[in-house]
């Protein structure tokens, strides 16, 4: 197994130093691409949260892609509120209600407690889930932990809307890049998650990514990733999400052996429900959508670093529910921990 890369930051006292860097840019904030400019220890800007991490869930979670989850679970820790506002979004219990989490602030010590709970359950990784606004307290929280004895590869699971600079800032922190690229449209981007600059920033973030881990893998012993970028892009219905488009930015702007996860598990949940603004995200996408996006795949991508969910199962399986925090997802028992079912062929 591969000493993930803050053990020896930590050593040095450089983790320390990025602590440091990246605290300050909390006071002026920066930590994102709103670029709120506030002082996030007196007020809040767009994500709702303060200078404090704010923690939703824990949890060994076994349905993530295979190379993540293994046989023991990705320590997933999910991170209260969000700097998106999709209006599909599947997490919207925890990441668009920050008045039930406006109590929950806790401290760098208990956030290691939870890193080293995860790591002590047997976790393959620690699965940092929406850290694009919490990303100093995450790394406060890693500092304390490695110094205690954290010795599991880091993953940052995020929604793409990232900053460089935060980026460049993680660079040996994070073992394991996993963002989403949800939009190749800007009016799309406003439209479903009221970031009309995402294609730009995304890209920017996932070139950043690209630039500390490159399109290369390093598996452990026990078949899961501990270095390495893997890209997620969930198919939407009418072609909201323009996957071709970002399939092709890829391959001609980074390396067509870049790890994809395609996902085929979006259905209509939060505002795609319970309002009539959004017509064409009310419906699961059809058999011809994810037959073009697989297609794209095969067309613009290279190599085996590729993950295909199953169309017809997916939109069942990945439903969680946040009312349970600490167990939000289905029953573990509808994913196959015996012998993962292997991706459809591309």
């Amino acid at each position: 197994m591969t000493s993930p890369s803050y053990l020896a930051l930590a050593e040095s006292g450089e983790l320390a130093e990025r602590v440091r860097r990246l605290d300050g840019l909390l006071s002026n904030c920066t930590v994102c691409p709103h670029e709120c400019r506030i002082d996030r220890s007196l007020e809040l800007g767009f994500c709702s949260t303060g200078v404090d991490p704010v923690v939703a869930s824990w949890t060994a979670h076994f349905g993530e892609e295979p190379v993540i989850s293994g046989r023991r679970g990705s320590g997933t820790v999910f991170l209260a509120n969000c700097n998106m506002r999709c209006v599909f979004c599947q997490n919207h219990q925890i990441s668009q209600d920050p008045e039930a989490f406006r109590e929950a602030a806790t401290i760098a010590e208990a956030l290691a407690d939870i890193f080293l709970g995860l790591q002590k359950q047997g976790c393959h990784n620690l699965n940092w889930v929406s850290p694009s606004h919490q990303a100093p307290q995450l790394v406060r929280a890693l500092e304390v932990a490695a110094r205690r004895g954290l010795k599991l590869p880091v993953v940052y699971n995020s929604n793409g809307y990232d900053s460089v600079e935060v980026l460049s800032l993680l660079d040996g922190v994070v073992d394991i890049y996993m963002p989403d690229l949800k939009y190749a449209d800007e009016e799309n981007a406003a439209e479903c998650s009221r970031v009309a600059d995402y294609p730009r920033r995304a890209r920017n973030a996932i070139t950043e990514m690209f630039r500390q881990v490159g399109d290369g893998w390093e598996i452990g012993p026990e078949g899961t990733l501990e270095r390495g970028l893997l890209l997620r892009m969930l198919v939407l219905p009418n072609d909201l999400a323009g996957v071709r488009e970002s399939l092709q930015w890829v391959a001609e702007n980074l390396s067509p052996r870049v790890g994809i996860s395609l996902m085929a598990q979006y259905y209509p949940s939060h505002l795609a429900v319970t309002s009539r603004r959004y017509p064409l995200l009310t419906r699961t996408i059809s058999a011809g959508e994810w037959r073009r996006a697989v297609d794209g795949l095969e067309t613009f991508m290279e190599g085996d670093h590729h993950w295909v969910q199953d169309h017809r199962l997916a939109p069942a399986y990945y439903r969680p529910d946040f009312s349970d925090t600490s167990e939000p997802f289905t029953d573990r028992r509808d994913f196959d921990l015996s012998e993962p079912t292997p991706p459809e062929d591309i």
